[in-house]
C-alpha cells in the first residue's frame, strides 16, 4: 500500500531532490558502490515493483515538488502490495485557452511551440518536461508516461491564434517538449489537424520527433516543404536497440527512426537529425555512427544537445541508471558532473544545452568534424514565412452573402 509522509513546509527541495536516491548516489561513490545504492533504494519504499513499471523506463514515481506529501510502498501485512495494478496509459482531455506558448530563450532558435499533448507516453527517462507533470499534481516519474492529457481543440485554437490582428508569422516549432506524434497520435490526430490549418494558411512549421508516425503525414509534409514550409528532425539518441529498450521503451527503434529519414528525404522534405541527448560514458561513443547512419538515410542537417538533468529528472535517471548499468553508474555521473560544474545540472544561458568544461568541448570538436565530413550543414535551408494568408475579416466575409 501507499503511506502518505508529511514533509516539513519549510524544506519543500527535500522533496524535490528525493533523499533517498541522494543517499544512493552517495553510496555509489563509496566503498560500497552501486550494489550498496541498489539496495537502499529498495528499501527505502520509493522504487516501483518491476512488474508495475513493465515497458515503462522510470522506476519510481515521486511525488511532485509542489506535493505537500510523498509516499513510499511499504507491506501491512496484508499482502496488498499483490493486489496493485501495473501502471496503465490514461488519457484525459485538456482544454487550454490558447495552444501558442512563447519563449525568449536565448538558446533555442524559435519563439513559438505548440505542444498537443501534456506527458509523454514515450517514456524517455531522461526527458527534460518530466518536471511539468508536477504542475498538474502529479509525479514527473511514472505519471509522466502514463497518464497523458490531450488538447483536442488545438487546431481550432490555433486557427483562432493565427487569426488575430497584428500576428507575425515565424516558424513554430513542434516537439520540443513532448513527442507530437507519441503513440496516442494514432487515436486522436491532434497533430494532423495542426498541419491541416497551417497549410492552409501558409504558415511554417518545424518538427521535432522521436517516432515513425511521422511518415503517416508526408502527403501534408511534401506539399508543404515544396513550398519552403516545413521542415522535420528526428531525434536518435543510440542505434543500440536494447539500450533504446529500456531508455526510451515506447518510442520507435532507432532503425525505424533511420528509415522514416529515408522517406521523409525521399518525399523532398527537409530532414536532418538530431543526437539528442548526448549521454557520456553510455551513448557519447555513438556519435559518429549516428551521422554516419542518417546522413546515409537522407539527413542534410544536424545538431546535438548533452543531457539535461533539471529539477526531478535527475533522480529518475540516477535509479534508472543504478538498475540497468550501474557498473557504469560512477563514470557516467562524473563525467556529467565535469560538464555542469561539479552538479549534476547547470541552467545557465549558454551551458544547459551543450554543457562545459574539456569533456563538452571534445564532444563538440568530435561533431562539428563528423559534421563537416558528412557534408551536413553545409547549407541550412529556412522556412519562408511570406506565404501566410491573413484571415478575411468579419465585414469581408458577410459582403460575400
Amino acid at each position: 500500500m501507499n503511506r502518505a509522509k508529511r514533509q516539513p513546509a519549510d524544506s519543500p527541495w527535500e522533496r524535490a531532490k528525493m533523499e533517498q536516491i541522494v543517499r544512493a548516489d552517495i553510496a555509489a561513490f563509496g566503498a560500497g558502490r552501486a550494489e550498496m545504492a541498489n539496495a537502499m533504494i529498495e528499501q527505502s519504499g520509493v522504487r516501483v515493483r518491476p512488474d508495475r513499471n513493465r515497458g515503462r523506463s522510470a522506476g519510481i514515481n515521486p511525488s511532485g515538488r509542489f506535493e505537500p506529501v510523498s509516499r513510499h510502498v511499504f507491506d501491512d501485512g496484508w499482502n496488498s502490495l499483490e493486489e496493485l495494478p501495473p501502471f496503465k496509459t490514461e488519457v484525459q482531455v485538456e482544454k487550454p485557452r490558447t495552444i501558442i506558448t512563447r519563449n525568449e530563450s536565448p538558446d533555442i532558435s524559435f519563439d513559438r511551440s505548440i505542444n498537443p499533448y501534456r506527458g509523454c507516453e514515450h517514456g524517455c527517462v531522461y526527458c527534460f518536461a518530466r518536471p511539468t507533470h508536477s504542475f498538474m499534481g502529479l509525479s514527473p516519474g511514472l505519471d509522466f508516461e502514463s497518464k497523458l492529457f490531450a488538447k483536442p481543440d488545438a487546431a481550432r485554437l490555433l486557427d483562432k491564434e493565427l487569426s488575430k490582428d497584428g500576428y507575425q508569422p515565424r516558424t513554430i516549432a513542434i516537439g520540443t517538449n513532448t513527442d507530437p506524434y507519441q503513440p496516442i497520435e494514432k487515436q486522436y490526430r491532434i497533430m494532423r489537424e495542426i498541419l491541416e490549418v497551417l497549410e492552409a494558411r501558409g504558415h511554417p512549421v518545424g518538427i521535432v520527433t522521436k517516432s515513425a508516425l511521422v511518415t503517416r503525414d508526408i502527403d501534408i509534409l511534401s506539399r508543404m516543404a515544396e513550398r519552403g514550409l516545413a521542415k522535420v528532425a528526428l531525434s536518435v539518441t543510440t542505434l543500440d536497440r536494447m539500450l533504446a529498450r529500456t531508455m526510451e521503451p515506447r518510442a520507435s527503434t532507432p532503425t525505424k527512426r533511420l528509415e522514416a529519414i529515408r522517406q521523409l528525404s525521399d518525399a523532398g522534405i527537409p530532414t536532418s537529425v538530431m543526437v539528442a541527448p548526448i549521454i557520456p560514458g553510455l551513448t557519447d561513443q555513438e556519435m559518429e555512427r549516428i551521422l554516419d547512419s542518417a546522413r546515409a538515410a537522407g539527413a542534410r542537417e544536424a545538431g546535438y544537445v548533452v543531457l539535461r538533468l533539471p529539477l526531478e529528472v535527475a533522480p529518475i535517471f540516477k535509479d534508472w541508471l543504478l538498475r540497468h548499468y550501474p557498473d557504469r553508474y560512477r563514470h557516467v555521473m562524473s563525467l556529467i558532473r565535469s560538464m555542469r560544474d561539479g552538479k549534476d545540472y547547470d541552467s545557465d544561458w549558454g551551458k544547459r544545452m551543450k554543457g562545459a568544461g574539456p569533456y563538452a568541448w571534445q564532444i563538440g570538436r568530435r561533431f562539428e568534424i563528423s559534421a563537416k565530413r558528412l557534408g551536413l550543414n553545409a547549407e541550412r535551408r529556412s522556412l519562408r514565412t511570406d506565404q501566410f494568408v491573413v484571415a478575411a475579416k468579419a465585414t469581408e466575409q458577410l459582403m460575400l452573402l
